[in-house]
């Protein structure tokens, strides 16, 4: 995380605010992009709804789509790019069958497990500045859980509504970052403000409901110990949960952080939807430039990969159009 005089820094606010009176650039907001302008197979521009009225901004040399998981695909898909009978259940034209798009969605979920001050403790900075890589199994080849430590009370709604944590709390929040679950993203309507269907399938796969409870474990493990003591009146959540009851809990308990990625995936196969230049496949001059183009979500945080996707595709079209 990006954190300076404590405050959490946005990549807009390092990367382009700093640059905003140059006149090559041009930040609107409010502007919904609703599909890509293509001739033929070759992307000519974009189509935005601003300021009440549909506009089209044609691109000089490429468009690039940074969107994230959720809107990249479904621009995508509304522009007539994805999987062929998927477009044709809504009846968009076929411009390009991309059966890849939209599926493979992946994201880090995690368990929020509490325990309540001993004496309250305002919170530091962003308020979650310490955290820890673990394996569920010692024969993993690399850790698949993350936990960071919250200097607040961090649950579900379910959990939350149950257990009534007291404001003066702290949380061990318990991620799962290596899942096996797999979900997709599928439009609803033919309309660019047609709510888009986000199948996520957390705990879809049995493998991840053991790292969970694994995960839980050592967080229990580790707030309950004689070193934190002192920071420790109680134990709110989840107590000496086992077998059924505990995975009760952590199905009521996982929520996501937002790491959703993986929904246009580079790679070579037929689920693929762009190559190693992050171009998309069958489309010219259409580049994506975000975390969707994961072929497996990052074992950690997502937000320094997606700043390294972004730098990766300006480095090739600076080199390409010789910028």
């Amino acid at each position: 995380m990006n954190v300076r005089d404590g405050k959490r820094l946005s990549v807009f606010r390092t990367y382009v605010f700093p640059y905003m009176d140059r006149p090559n650039l041009t930040v609107l907001t409010h502007a919904l992009v609703t599909k890509l302008t293509l001739e033929g197979k070759r992307a000519t521009g974009v189509e935005i709804a601003c300021d009440g009225k549909i506009q089209r901004i044609a691109a000089g040399f490429e468009v690039v789509l940074s969107l994230g998981a959720m809107h990249t695909p479904k621009v995508l898909m509304l522009s007539g790019i994805g999987d062929e009978a998927e477009l044709q259940r809504l009846r968009i034209p076929v411009v390009q069958d991309l059966p890849g798009v939209g599926q493979n969605f992946q994201d880090h979920f995690a368990v929020g497990c509490m325990w309540e001050y001993q004496e309250p403790l305002a919170p530091r900075n962003n308020g979650g500045e310490a955290t820890f890589f673990w394996k569920s199994s010692p024969g993993l080849d690399t850790p698949d859980l993350q936990t960071c430590q919250v200097e607040g009370p961090l649950g579900s709604a379910e959990t939350v509504a149950k257990f009534n944590p007291p404001a003066a709390s702290w949380t061990l929040y318990g991620g799962v970052v290596r899942p096996k679950s797999r979900g997709q993203i599928r439009l609803t309507g033919p309309k660019p403000d047609d709510p888009i269907q986000i199948e996520a399938n957390t705990l879809s796969h049995p493998d991840d409901l053991k790292a969970a409870v694994a995960g839980v474990e050592v967080c229990r493990e580790i707030g309950n110990s004689a070193a934190l003591r002192p920071f420790t009146k109680r134990e709110v959540m989840p107590g000496n949960l086992r077998g059924s009851a505990l995975e009760d809990f952590i199905r009521d308990a996982a929520s996501t952080y937002h790491h959703q990625t993986c929904t246009s995936k580079m790679g070579r196969d037929s689920m693929s939807v762009v190559d190693g230049q992050l171009k998309v496949y069958g489309i010219e001059n259409l580049c994506i430039a975000d975390g969707s183009i994961m072929p497996r979500v990052t074992t950690g945080n997502t937000m320094a990969p997606c700043v390294v996707i972004g730098e990766r595709p300006a480095e090739i079209l600076r080199e390409e159009h010789k910028l």
